[in-house]
């Protein structure tokens, strides 16, 4: 299993990575998912996630997006993945991804890959979550 440390990584190019990975078949945790960045405009980003939290219509709810840090990381994932959501390769590489916020006692002292950037402008995962 890769471990992949979060802590100032990009959230487009981590995901991007990790997706490929899986679909190699490769098994991966990715710790520390309320410290990754992602870049841009902070208004751009509020709206774009705010957005997916609204109502459809008058009496529908949704779409269903969570808050979670860990979930806001897997579903960007996921969106990088083929037929993810249904049947086929995407859905198992998928299964093969594991996100952790902090760093869970049983990956603690073990060796992690390091995504870190230099960050110019953006907002972490963990702002949107709240």
């Amino acid at each position: 299993m890769k471990i992949i440390d979060g802590k100032n990584a990009i959230l487009g190019r981590l995901a991007a990575y990790v997706a490929k990975e899986s679909m190699k078949g490769e098994e991966l945790a990715i710790v520390n998912c309320e410290q990754i960045f992602i870049t841009g405009n902070k208004k751009n980003i509020f709206e774009n996630y705010e957005g997916k939290r609204k109502r459809v219509g008058s009496t529908q709810k949704g779409p269903k997006v969570s808050r979670t840090n860990e979930k806001i990381v897997k579903m960007t994932i996921r969106g990088m993945l083929p037929n993810a959501r249904r049947m086929g390769r995407g859905r198992d590489a998928i299964k093969r991804i594991k996100c952790y916020t902090g760093i869970p006692k049983e990956f603690e002292g073990k060796e992690m890959t390091s995504m870190e950037r230099k960050i110019v402008k953006g907002i972490r995962v963990k702002d949107i979550s709240k």
